[in-house]
C-alpha cells in the first residue's frame, strides 16, 4: 500500500508560514526553514511586546499625572491617595489626558480632591 503524505495539509501549513513572513528581507521571506525561524521569533517578540506596551503606557501616564499634579503643589502619590480616598473613579489614562490636553479640567479635579 502506498504511503499517504497528505500534501494538502503540508502545503497549507507551509503557505501559512510564508504568508506571515511576507516583507521580510532575503531568504527569510521565501525559504521555508528560514522563514519558520523568523516567524517564530517575530511571534515571540509580538507576544512579549503586547505586555510591554501596556507597561510603557502606564509609565507615561504616571509621568504626565505627576507633572500635572506638581503644578498644583501635590506629588503623584499624594494625588492618587486623595483620589482613592475621595472615591474619584478616574483611571490613569483619563487623568493623563486631562493633565496634558485639558489643564483647567485637571485643576478642577485636583481642587475637588484637595478640599475633601
Amino acid at each position: 500500500m502506498p504511503r499517504s503524505v497528505n500534501a494538502v495539509a503540508s502545503r497549507k501549513r507551509r503557505k501559512k508560514i510564508l504568508k506571515a513572513a511576507k516583507g521580510y528581507f532575503g531568504a527569510r521571506k521565501n525559504v521555508y526553514t528560514v522563514a519558520k525561524n523568523a516567524v517564530d521569533k517575530a511571534m515571540g517578540y509580538a507576544y512579549r511586546d503586547r505586555k510591554n506596551k501596556k507597561r510603557a503606557f502606564r509609565t507615561l501616564w504616571i509621568a504626565r499625572i505627576n507633572a500635572g499634579a506638581r503644578q498644583h503643589g501635590l506629588s503623584y502619590s499624594r494625588f492618587i491617595h486623595l483620589l482613592s480616598k475621595g472615591n474619584v473613579g478616574l483611571n490613569r489614562k483619563v487623568l493623563a489626558d486631562l493633565a496634558m490636553n485639558h489643564p483647567e479640567t485637571f485643576k478642577a479635579v485636583v481642587d475637588s480632591v484637595n478640599k475633601g
